[in-house]
């Protein structure tokens, strides 16, 4: 059974930085495809970053240049740096994963994690 167990979440003023992880079980984190997304209250699941088997990181338009996911294959952990947060990036962030491959675009994957809260106030 593959879990994914998020933490690192927290209140921040904007302009500051968190760093989330997600532990991951279950499975062999390195060859499967792992992503944030994000949820803000009344909108859709959106992709912020995903790190694809090949290791190439890919991110949203919207946090390009200020957040960076890495991975760490020994500790089976996802990270998020996320740095010079807005108002805007408030959301419940969450971690997946997938055998495949993860379409930024798309809210899909096999495994999700179950949330760590996000909040940056101006």
């Amino acid at each position: 059974l593959v879990q994914l167990v998020e933490s690192g979440g927290g209140s921040v003023q904007a302009g500051g930085s968190l760093r989330l992880s997600c532990a991951a079980s279950g499975y062999t984190n390195s060859r499967y495809c792992m992503a944030w997304f994000r949820q803000a209250p009344v909108k859709e699941r959106e992709g912020v970053a995903v790190i694809h088997s090949a290791d190439s990181p890919g991110y949203a338009d919207s946090v390009k240049g200020r957040f960076t996911i890495s991975k760490d294959n020994a500790k089976a952990t996802l990270y998020l740096q996320m740095n010079t947060l807005k108002p805007e990036d408030t959301a419940m962030y969450y971690c997946a994963a997938e055998q495949f491959e993860i379409d930024l675009r798309i809210a899909y994957a096999d495994y999700w994690g179950q949330g760590t809260q996000v909040t940056v106030s101006s």
